[in-house]
C-alpha cells in the first residue's frame, strides 16, 4: 500500500492476501491495498485460499467469513495453527458474540461491512505494524534440527529426506512440542493441547505417546536428542539453532 516516499503512514509492500467471494469487494480492498504500495493475492474459496496462504507468504490477510466452500474461522483456524499472519476478518455479521468467536480462533481484528477505505486502511496498517511477533516455528518456517524436517504448513515430517508417517494423535503431540520448541510444556498442558479434555492421566497417556513419537524421529530413541524429559514436569523439544 504506497504513500509518497517516506509518509510515516506508507507500508513497505507489503503482501495481501484477499480471502473474498464476492468481487465487488475483492476489488475494494485491491484499490485500497495497492493505492498504498502493496501487492494483492485474490482466492474466492477456502481451497485456493489455503493453498496460497502456504505459497505465497502474505504479510497479511483479509478474510471473508462467507466462503462458498467452508466457514471462514475454519479457515482463520486453519491457517493460524502454523502461521502468526495478521489476519483481518470482513463480515456482514453484525453479532458480538460471532466477533469474539472469530478473535478466539486467532483473528487479529474484525470489520463489519460496510466499511471505509479509509478505516480499512487504517487497520491494515495497525496489524502490519503489530506483526512483529516472532514465526511459528515449524509453520512460518519448518522446524530443522539434527536431520530431522517438520513443515507444519504442509503437516509433513521426513528425516534425511525420508518421510516419516505419524498418526493424527502423534501429530498433533509433535506441533504442541514444535510450536513451543525450547520452552518446557507440562504434562497437562501438553495433554490438554492434544485431547482437549481435562480428566485422564496426563503422564501415563503421555508416557506412551512420546516413546512412540521417539521411535520415529530420534535418531537413538533410548538416547533422545530431540523431545527431551524434564523430569517430574514435562517435556521440552530442543531448539534448532543447538543443531549439530
Amino acid at each position: 500500500m504506497a504513500s509518497s516516499p517516506g509518509s510515516p503512514t506508507a507500508l513497505p509492500g507489503p503482501v495481501v492476501l484477499v480471502i473474498e467471494d464476492e468481487p465487488s469487494i475483492r476489488s475494494i480492498v485491491r484499490a485500497a491495498v495497492e493505492s498504498e504500495g502493496g501487492i494483492v493475492y485474490e482466492a474466492a474459496t477456502a481451497r485456493t485460499a489455503l493453498e496460497l496462504a502456504r505459497n505465497c507468504k502474505p504479510s497479511l490477510i483479509v478474510l471473508d467469513l462467507g466462503l462458498p466452500d467452508a466457514d471462514g474461522a475454519q479457515v482463520c483456524a486453519q491457517i493460524r495453527a502454523w502461521s502468526s499472519t495478521p489476519i483481518v476478518v470482513l463480515s456482514a455479521r453484525h453479532d458480538e458474540a460471532e466477533k469474539v468467536r472469530l478473535l478466539d480462533v486467532g483473528a487479529d481484528d474484525y470489520l463489519t461491512k460496510p466499511f471505509s477505505t479509509i478505516e480499512l486502511q487504517a487497520r491494515l496498517r495497525a496489524q502490519l505494524r503489530r506483526a512483529a511477533m516472532g514465526p511459528v516455528r515449524g509453520g512460518d518456517v519448518p522446524y530443522a534440527y539434527d536431520g530431522l524436517r517438520i513443515d507444519l504448513a504442509s503437516r509433513t515430517v521426513s528425516r534425511d529426506g525420508q518421510s516419516i508417517h505419524v498418526t493424527p494423535t502423534e501429530w498433533e503431540l509433535l506441533r504442541a512440542l514444535v510450536t513451543s520448541a525450547g520452552r518446557t510444556l507440562t504434562h497437562q498442558q501438553l495433554f490438554d493441547a492434544v485431547w482437549s479434555r481435562s480428566h485422564g492421566d496426563a503422564q501415563q497417556y503421555l508416557r506412551v505417546y512420546v516413546a512412540n513419537l521417539r521411535r520415529k524421529v530420534e535418531q537413538d530413541p533410548i538416547r533422545p536428542t530431540l523431545i527431551v524429559t524434564e523430569p517430574g514436569v514435562g517435556y521440552r523439544m530442543s531448539l534448532p539453532t543447538a543443531a549439530r
